[in-house]
């Protein structure tokens, strides 16, 4: 069999999950929903509403926060679990069927922001700011650049025809877990919608005053973060130093991240209660996804 070389890419594993753990902070109002006298009906009822709580674990780390539309999303865990299970299925069906050399594409090394929350607001590391300005930390950014220019390559010479088999076959033992439309949307929608709550708007205009008296000219937080001159992860200069440091005082000192969080939680909480019933068979479907995947790593 003639051997042709296939370079094979696999995104990053997306973040949707945060590790939330202590205090918890619930914007949501359950005591407007009318009640339902049927006890299976109450049981699902309080089991959303625990489900979509935000949740806060170290105040001073937006990273440990979770909001309230993750109940909805697959969790890291679950996509990466999920996926290593899909690609020993799809390894298995395409040694079955001759290609010996097939080998998945690994996952790429993690990058930024490690839960949903993480960086979402901005950069919130001082420490970390001091050395890298807006950008991840120099070995975890190689590591991935260099995963990226690697890949996998496919040396088993099989056709296209093959592997969208085998991807068919695995998708009917263990489909994927991909973040449902209608919760992603919610998400989205939440993140651009909070920066209007009137909550948001007062504290960027303090952060952008406290910017302005250590001389740097931007409206919002992520005016700083976006400005196109600190782009190149390859290239921190003693200015995106400056700035990031500054930017991370100013948004400490008016507590910039936990009021945007906060403002977000309660749009998130306003979609989730209109949308609920979509909601929770989404939360089904990705239930029912990782138990699949459970099921054939349990006959192995």
């Amino acid at each position: 069999m003639s051997r042709s070389k296939r370079t094979i890419t696999k995104v990053a594993v997306p973040v949707v999950a945060a590790v939330a753990v202590g205090a918890v902070a619930y914007a949501g109002n359950m005591a407007n929903t009318p009640p339902r006298h049927d006890s299976t009906s109450s049981a699902s009822a309080a089991d959303s509403a625990h489900a979509s709580k935000a949740e806060v674990g170290d105040p001073e780390n937006p990273a440990t926060w979770r909001l309230p539309i993750e109940a909805y999303l697959p969790t890291k865990a679950d996509t990466r679990f999920i996926a290593a299970t899909r690609d020993s299925l799809i390894d298995e069906c395409m040694k079955a069927a001759g290609y010996d050399q097939w080998t998945p594409a690994p996952d790429l090394p993690e990058i930024g922001g490690k839960t949903l929350t993480d960086w979402r607001y901005g950069i919130h590391d001082a420490g970390l700011a001091v050395k890298r300005g807006y950008h991840p930390d120099a070995a975890e950014q190689q590591a991935y650049d260099e995963a990226q220019e690697v890949g996998a390559v496919d040396e088993s010479g099989a056709d296209d025809s093959t592997l969208n088999s085998c991807v068919a076959q695995a998708d009917g033992k263990a489909p994927s877990a991909q973040p449902n439309a209608l919760a992603q949307q919610i998400s989205d929608d939440s993140y651009l919608e909070s920066m209007n709550a009137p909550s948001v708007v007062d504290a960027f205009a303090k952060w952008s005053s406290c910017m302005k008296a250590q001389g740097y000219s931007y409206a919002k937080p992520m005016d700083a973060n976006d400005d196109s001159r600190f782009s190149d992860p390859y290239n921190v200069t003693d200015e995106e130093i400056a700035t990031a440091k500054a930017d991370v005082s100013c948004r400490r000192t008016y507590n910039v991240e936990k009021v945007w969080f906060d403002a977000e939680v309660a749009l998130q909480q306003t979609a989730i209660t209109k949308n609920q019933a979509a909601l929770d068979e989404a939360r089904k479907t990705i239930k029912s996804a990782v138990a699949k995947a459970k099921s054939v790593n349990a006959v192995k």
